[in-house]
Formats: structure tokens, sequence, C-alpha cells
């Protein structure tokens, strides 16, 4: 069934996906804001994180019973939120017969947004520990995408800067940020389309009206590419299946060299940016095919060869979400380099295979097993009611008319092995940000 697709008179959009009996009775609520890390005031990255944290306001207890996490817990169901470099978004999961409840406490933390301030130092030092956490497992692809997009942040913040701001300034983000024109509630589980309707036209009409603000980017120093090592198939004298002879070193991508990043395993990180997901979606769709056919098929068999790689994957978008941005997005490469290996021998190797890829087009069964498997990803987000209303929302509020999770398939099979071919000579054309991985950086 086609979701129904409206706006209430301030802004505000809706979508609502009918499914009977889907899930068990189930039914998920997302609310997708266009607010994200990019969005942070200068001198206050983590603004939108700090924010998505205090959109989870305690009741009028300390002991935490009358929390918006308790009410939806209490009622049987589970909520979380997550910020990202251009959106965020809020997605509860309940019993469908709380539905009404939960459209009411929705529309109740976005009309009443007062945080208190010692409720934001607490929140504060969580995110502090999240940022931790995240720095433990590597930034690999936030400081790609800083390196390729100058101006771009990651959705984390900084605690310095978080400690400066107080709850005056997170209120004026949240007017700023949290207006209606600004916002999409999709729906998605055993629902009445007519009847969420009526329901959120009454409860979210009060939010004020106004369109998205402009983005407020930070500027950054221009950054002029560095050429990479010409690898060692360039000079003819070729290994494995790098045929590009003497014409390999016109497709070695300049490369944007950025500070080594500490790593239990020692490599590479590549960054490469992606085609824009709404004005260039066929060729974004290439490079998230080329990345599956990669890494099911020639990646493995390049590590079990190539005594300079103990392993090599690629993958597409935010932390590997395709289609979970838009603009700009990009592309990950990690290479775990042998002992004694070079970094730069790491990156020939990785070359050589997507040289490979670019001159000659995976066979029929090879494509088709790659596309096969993005469409069996698709099934599982359709299949989960809080990925598919998640879902919705980011495709309404990033990606207007694509089609959402009903298109991609089709969109999907319309890439053509020749297509993939020529994202892979994109990649070797274009630029890229190189990150040396090891223990004692």
């Amino acid at each position: 069934m086609s979701p129904y697709a409206g706006r209430l008179p301030n802004g505000l959009r809706l979508s609502v996906e009918p499914l009977p009996g889907h899930g068990s009775g189930l039914v998920s609520v997302a609310l997708t804001v266009a607010a994200g890390g990019d969005d942070d005031p200068a001198g206050q990255h983590g603004m939108a994180h700090l924010v998505e944290h205090l959109m989870f306001p305690r009741g009028g207890g300390d002991d935490g019973l009358d929390s918006h996490v308790a009410r939806v817990e209490g009622a049987g169901g589970v909520c979380n939120a997550e910020t990202h470099r251009d959106h965020t978004v809020f997605h509860t999961t309940v019993p469908a017969g709380m539905l009404p409840d939960v459209l009411e406490w929705e529309a109740r933390r976005l009309l009443t947004f007062a945080p208190e301030e010692a409720v934001l130092r607490t929140e504060t030092g969580v995110i502090a520990e999240e940022i931790r956490g995240a720095a433990a497992g590597g930034r690999f692809w936030e400081t790609a995408l800083e390196a390729l997009h100058p101006g771009s942040r990651d959705s984390f913040g900084t605690p310095e800067e978080l400690a400066g701001i107080t709850a005056a300034d997170a209120t004026a983000f949240f007017r700023r940020h949290y207006r209606a024109g600004a916002l999409v509630l999709s729906v998605a589980g055993d629902v009445d389309a007519d009847r969420v309707a009526a329901s959120v036209d009454s409860l979210f009409a009060p939010l004020p009206a106004g369109t998205v603000p402009a983005r407020d980017r930070v500027a950054a120093p221009h950054r002029a590419p560095v050429p990479l090592p010409v690898p060692a198939s360039a000079s003819g004298s070729g290994s494995g299946s790098g045929s590009a002879s003497g014409s390999a070193s016109a497709s070695t991508p300049s490369s944007i060299r950025t500070a080594p990043l500490p790593s239990p395993v020692s490599g590479v990180a590549l960054g490469y940016p992606l085609p824009d997901p709404v004005s260039d979606r066929h060729a974004y769709l290439a490079q998230v095919v080329l990345a599956e056919s990669l890494g099911r098929n020639r990646l493995p068999r390049l590590t079990r060869r190539d005594s300079r790689l103990t392993s090599a994957r690629i993958t597409c978008g935010y932390h590997g979400q395709w289609l979970a941005s838009a603009a700009p997005d990009l592309a990950l490469v990690l290479l775990a380099r042998a002992p004694g290996a070079s970094a730069e021998e790491a990156v020939d190797s990785w070359l050589e295979v997507l040289r490979d890829a670019a001159e000659r087009p995976a066979g029929a069964d090879e494509h088709q097993r790659a596309v096969n498997a993005l469409l069996l990803a698709c099934h599982r987000t359709a299949d989960s009611l809080t990925a598919r209303s998640v879902t919705q929302g980011r495709t309404a509020l990033l990606f207007p008319g694509s089609g959402g999770l009903a298109a991609l398939p089709g969109d999907l099979a319309r890439v053509t092995p020749d297509d993939v071919s020529a994202a892979a000579r994109v990649l070797l054309s274009g630029p890229c940000s190189v990150t040396e991985l090891g223990e004692n950086r």
C-alpha cells in the first residue's frame, strides 16, 4: 500500500504507511528534523547532538518514572534517536493501540522544550563519554569527510565546546531549527491513515510555522590535493590483475593526506566523494553496487593472493549506511596491511583491483549477486517497522521525489555492469583522502 503523504498548514510533512497486521499489531513513529552536526553554531560543535539528548525530558519527579523513555517503555515500546551530519531522527515503536498516546507525547516534547541547566550538564557528560567511545573505535569516516568537504563536521561534537553551551543556547537552537517546516512525521504499521492525519492535525497544529533555515557551515581552509605515489604497476612491470600498464599513472587519484589516526590494525583508510544521491541518483547507486560487488568478490580474492594486505573492505554512505545522508556523502575503503608492507604498497594493491573493475566489467552472475544482496538489504529494511518509518521520513526530508523504499528495487535493477565499471573509473580519476592507521599514531 502506498504511503499517505500530506502537509499541515504550518508546514509539517506527514507520511503514513498502513501495513495491516504487519509486525504483530505494532506501529512505528519517526520524527525527522532537518538539523544535524553541520548546523552547529560556531564554537558550539555538538549542539544538535545535545538537543537530541534533551528531547528526552524527565517527568516531574527525580526517579525518572515519568520520563519520556519510561512512558514509552511502560507502554511496552522502545524509543531512541540518532544525530547525523544533516538531520536528526527520533523513533518510537509500540503496540498499535498506543499510537494516540505516542503522537501526543511527541507533540508535547516539541511544544514544551525547556531544558534545565542541571539536566543539560548531565547530558553533556553523557555525550562526552559517547565521543570518547567513538574516538576509540576510529574516526575514519569523519576524518575522510572533513578532508574531502572542508566545513562538514561530524555529528558528535567536542567535549570542550559542549561544556560552554547553556540551556538558553540549546533553547535558541531548538527554536531556530525545530520548526514545522523542518519536520517530517512518518508512521508505519497497523494504522488507519485518515485517523492518524486527523490526530496529527490537531496535536501538531500549534507548532510554529517556518521554513528550513539556511545551513550555517563553518569555513575551513582550502587543501590542495597531493598526488599519491605512482603504483609499481604503472611502470609497466605489472602484477596480478593490473592491466592498465603505462596509463595507470594517469588514473591514479589525487589525494588529500590527513593526520594519521590510532588503530589496533596498521593500515590505510581511503575516502572517495560520492555523486549526489538526489541529482545523480543512478551514478550514486552504481557506486553502491560497485562497493557490494568488490566486497563480495574481488577484495576477498585479493587478500588471499596478495601478501601486502590482510584485509580490505569498502562501504558506501555514513558508516556504511547508503542513502542515509544527502550530499556530500562518501565511500570509505579500509586496508589492513601485512607486517612489513608500506602504506603505499597497500594503496597500490587496492588500485590494481579498482583498475581491473574499471576495465573489466563484472560478469552477469557476479553483478546479479551484488544486486541481489542489496535487494535483500532493502527487504530487511522493509521488514522492520522502525527502519521503515525512519527511511520514509529520511526520504521525504533528504531525497524528495525519489520514490523511497518502493522504488529502490527498480532503481538498482537499472544499474548495469558497464555502469559499475564507469563508477570505478570515477574513483580512479577523482580525489580521495588518505589516512594512515596504526597503533602508535
